[in-house]
């Protein structure tokens, strides 16, 4: 059985998102490595959801993730992040064919009943009321996405929620059900002027 975390995770990539979706219901977001610095969009959005839901961050153990780790933590402020580590685990994951440069297995690498111990104590309680989530279909029919001028009421939408307005489908879809989910959605959709789109 997965684990209900309400706060947004943040990892370094893909691979650390698959490893963490396999045990964590929970909104796991990958910052591309190094790409996060260059990515101003997407760390204006990691500020607005960490700022309303909180953040717990997990990088690897190694150089590169203490670097990616020291950015995310000057970019949010302290009182809505939580810093989870990693042990030096030295090995190689699966699907890489030699250790990394410095030997350590990353979060891929790390036993799933090890990581699943880490999140625990930040497991969502059993009274919380779920909101109603939208996905990528509910933006697609109302025409935010895959239809004529669908970019430009994206960027409305995004803009109205407080997010960058280049931000991709996925992540507008995260974003909406974190910040307040179908009824947020709806409201905000309804105070949008699209007359003339």
């Amino acid at each position: 059985m997965k684990i209900k975390i309400d706060r947004i995770v943040i990892v370094e990539g893909r691979y650390d998102k698959i490893k963490l979706d396999s045990i964590l219901d929970a909104t796991v977001i990958a910052v591309n490595g190094f790409g996060l610095f260059r990515d101003n969009d997407k760390k204006q959005t990691l500020r607005a959801l960490a700022a309303k839901k909180g953040a717990i961050i997990l990088c690897d153990s190694d150089g590169g993730g203490t670097v990616i780790r020291g950015h995310l933590n000057s970019m949010i402020p302290k009182n809505d992040r939580i810093n989870l580590y990693i042990p030096e685990i030295y090995g190689k994951e699966r699907r890489k064919d030699a250790p990394s440069k410095e030997g350590k297995l990353g979060v891929e690498g790390m036993d799933a009943q090890l990581l699943r111990e880490m999140f625990l104590p930040f497991e969502s309680g059993t009274d919380r009321q779920d909101t109603d989530p939208v996905s990528a279909a509910d933006l697609a029919l109302d025409g935010f996405s895959g239809s004529e001028n669908s970019s430009k009421k994206r960027e409305l939408l995004a803009k109205a929620l407080g997010l960058p307005k280049t931000v991709n489908t996925k992540l507008l879809v995260d974003a909406i059900n974190i910040l307040g989910g179908r009824d947020l959605y709806e409201e905000t959709v309804r105070d949008l002027d699209l007359a003339d789109l």
